[in-house]
């Protein structure tokens, strides 16, 4: 039986999903309304950049802060607990020798006024060895005036850089010391009061312990405070801070002798905590930009099926199904939330790893410090780019930005050609 060309015309094929002419029509509508399309584009764009480097900045400071804090302040803090700490070597000798603990340093500790000629203030006062303190990770490679070479039969002190600025001093100048736990006399406690020449000025970079660290030989330190023989504090810094439980179980049982044992996060565990939150809200917060360059997308598509409902009517007819049709509207949506989101991943990358040089330039250009030290503890503005930070924050863009489309797709692929077509 043969064929005519008649019965072969009634038989057309389907186009299989993602056809050309979808990317088509996909082109064509993406030029049809331009404004739109910019603002939407430029607003994921912003939102995903303005994430990238918030999160980054949040990483920074966490790192920053974690590495300042417990880099100078160890990651364990051993006290006397039923009797004064006078054997502090033999304790010492046992840390050393846990697996885990890198460094364990005796220390005297105590608040003091410190004062100069020119200005007075508070601050902490470390008694400690001069072999430890060339250890201190915080202070091992932060010397920038004078030495720590001698340090124990110095009779002097290293203060940090914002407390000698603060108190007028350099090299060679003296710093009084003044505690209220002096001398036993007849009639009470005297307050005690000496000075001490300044050896080594250091800068650790974070301006809470660079403006009121002051550190003195150990012996030193035991005869001004009243500690003959003894220290107040063992400090011991471990090569994993993040996994302090395990070690702690070591330290504890290595001790010896009744002792309290408290780590870094119990100590800064209201100050770490908060910044988490922060981190947190400021993530759902930030994410509220993407989300209204979500809506732009929706109501420019919503404006773009009005425009193009005769052009839809058409493409039904012609043999488009709705499938065709819902599949060009997601295109066109998806197509501004992939621009948009890496447009915006290249931008946060390159403002996250320059952020620094951008604080700088915007205190030039407003001649005003909008990062002042003094209130955020550090002295520059830290920035860490984490992957799995910008792919979350990338996936999520794409991901509003494609559900943005959905609506709006349905709705095109629910038009009526009949309606559309009546008056033409």
């Amino acid at each position: 039986m043969t064929t005519t060309p008649g019965a072969a015309l009634a038989k057309p094929t389907r186009t299989h999903p993602f056809a050309p002419f979808e990317w088509l029509v996909v082109r064509r509508y993406l030029g049809a309304r331009r404004s739109i399309v910019v603002f939407s584009f430029l607003g994921i764009m912003l939102g995903v950049a303005t994430l990238i480097v918030v999160m980054s900045v949040m990483n920074g400071f966490r790192k920053e802060l974690l590495d300042k804090i417990i880099g100078i302040n160890g990651h364990a803090f051993l006290e006397a607990a039923d009797r004064p700490l006078t054997d502090y070597d033999a304790v010492v000798s046992r840390l050393q020798n846990v697996p885990g603990v890198t460094l364990a340093l005796p220390m005297v500790a105590s608040p003091a006024g410190v004062s100069s000629p020119y200005n007075q203030t508070g601050g902490q006062i470390w008694g400690v060895r001069e072999a430890d303190l060339k250890r201190l990770p915080g202070i091992a490679g932060n010397i920038k005036l004078g030495t720590l070479d001698g340090f124990d039969k110095s009779g002097g002190v290293a203060i940090g850089q914002q407390l000698a600025e603060q108190l007028g001093l350099r090299i060679g100048d003296n710093v009084t010391l003044l505690t209220a736990k002096g001398a036993q006399t007849p009639f009470g406690v005297a307050p005690r009061i000496k000075a001490y020449p300044v050896v080594a000025i250091f800068h650790i970079g974070m301006s809470q312990f660079d403006a009121s660290f002051v550190y003195m030989p150990l012996a030193e330190a035991q005869a001004f405070f009243n500690k003959d023989g003894e220290a107040t504090v063992i400090e011991a810094f471990v090569s994993t801070p993040d996994d302090m439980d395990g070690v702690r179980e070591r330290i504890e049982a290595a001790v010896g002798r009744p002792m309290i044992l408290t780590d870094w996060r119990e100590r800064n565990k209201t100050f770490f905590d908060a910044l988490n939150v922060e981190r947190n809200v400021m993530f759902i917060i930030l994410t509220m930009i993407i989300l209204v360059a979500a809506l732009n997308v929706i109501s420019g598509l919503i404006m773009l099926v009005k425009d193009k409902g005769h052009d839809i009517a058409i493409l039904r007819t012609m043999g488009a199904t709705r499938g065709a049709i819902m599949r060009i509207f997601l295109l066109t949506g998806a197509a501004i939330g992939v621009i948009g989101s890496f447009a915006g991943f290249l931008l946060g990358l390159l403002m996250a790893e320059n952020v620094e040089n951008i604080r700088q330039f915007l205190n030039k250009l407003m001649s005003a410090n909008i990062f002042p030290s003094e209130l955020y503890f550090l002295s520059h503005l830290p920035s860490i780019v984490d992957p799995w930070d910008v792919t979350s924050v990338v996936v999520t863009a794409f991901a509003l930005a494609v559900l943005a489309t959905v609506y709006p797709s349905w709705r095109a692929a629910s038009l009526d050609p009949v309606k559309a077509l009546r008056y033409e």
